[in-house]
């Protein structure tokens, strides 16, 4: 799907054209959103710049990432999306700048782009950046880094609620807590989390490859300016986002060790049952061997006394290790 957007009324509006038709002289944001074949290929007689296949958008190596070709400069960034839903992921969006428009390919519908594209279409107040291929890039920039620093702090919440549950201690039920609702909710955020920080690293590597001189072109001194705060927007959410990822693994060893504990003390509590019942067991024994020359065998009291016996024997190894704190 092709969405073209025009520069009108010192803000953007959505730009509706028939498939193949010329577009307007005024448009500066074309988003291709799951491209066919034809809309590629017009697009790059629009722009005069080819665009990328969604297999070129996914390979890692900066080469094929950050590059400049007729006059574009071509950046790829993998961005978070479906964070609200099961499945969160990244998505390669390739951000092609030209000096006739901006294009933006993309296979997935991350957030921003729907939030920045609505902002931008209310008009000049709406939003900070210039209504320039330029700006547009720096504003979706902008978005993108917004977004995730929210997905941050939503994680940064559920990992403060996973510590007070999993170290909230309640009485008898202190390890009788859903161990493995617990880990799955830890290795969730952990994997958001690291998502979050893989897109920041490629966002960070796109803003200096943005920001740098190539071919004897570089930013304006305006978009050089709201780049820098970006960049350490970026460095610090990268930090941020390490930070999580030792509370979150610090938070899984420590729910293994729970787990662990929890496994001990049953196997502890089966141990003293037995040792308990051991000696019980041994009395019953003796007096179920039916010997002729047994004493207690025809005596009057002899049930009762060994069911006495076995009692004390119950209770004596319980009460030894009650006063020896074992239990």
């Amino acid at each position: 799907m092709l969405i073209a957007y025009a520069a009108r009324g010192g803000g953007l509006q959505r730009v509706e054209t028939a498939p193949g038709a010329p577009l307007p002289d005024d448009v500066v944001w074309i988003d291709l959103l799951k491209p066919t074949p034809e809309e590629d290929s017009f697009v790059e007689r629009t722009i005069g710049a080819s665009v990328p296949t969604r297999e070129e958008m996914v390979e890692i190596e900066p080469s094929s990432r950050l590059y400049s070709e007729g006059g574009a400069r071509y950046m790829t960034a993998s961005v978070l999306c479906a964070v609200d839903k099961a499945t969160p992921r990244l998505s390669a969006v390739t951000f092609i700048l030209s000096e006739r428009a901006l294009v933006t390919v993309r296979y997935d519908e991350p957030k921003p782009f729907e939030w920045f594209a609505a902002r931008t279409c209310k008009g000049p107040s709406a939003t900070p950046f210039s209504i320039t291929p330029e700006g547009l890039l720096i504003g979706l920039f902008d978005a993108v880094i917004d977004r995730v620093a929210d997905i941050l702090e939503h994680v940064g919440e559920e990992v403060d609620s996973l510590s007070q549950t999993i170290f909230r201690r309640a009485g008898a039920n202190a390890y009788r807590k859903p161990y493995q609702e617990l880990l799955k909710r830890i290795g969730a955020k952990g994997d958001i989390n690291s998502k979050a920080r893989e897109s920041l690293v490629t966002l960070q590597r796109v803003l200096l490859y943005f920001s740098a001189e190539i071919g004897g072109s570089k930013p304006s001194k305006e978009s050089l300016k709201q780049i820098k705060p970006m960049q350490r927007d970026v460095a610090s959410l990268v930090e941020h986002a390490n930070f999580l990822n030792d509370k979150i693994t610090f938070l899984l060893d420590a729910m293994l060790g729970m787990v662990s504990l929890a496994q001990n003390d049953i196997v502890k509590l089966f141990s003293v049952m037995a040792v308990v019942f051991m000696p019980p067991t041994l009395v019953a024994s003796i007096y179920g061997m039916n010997f002729d020359n047994m004493p207690e065998l025809h005596w009057r009291h002899g049930y009762p006394f060994a069911l006495g016996l076995m009692l004390i024997c119950a209770v004596l190894p319980y009460l030894i290790f009650k006063w020896r704190r074992w239990l």
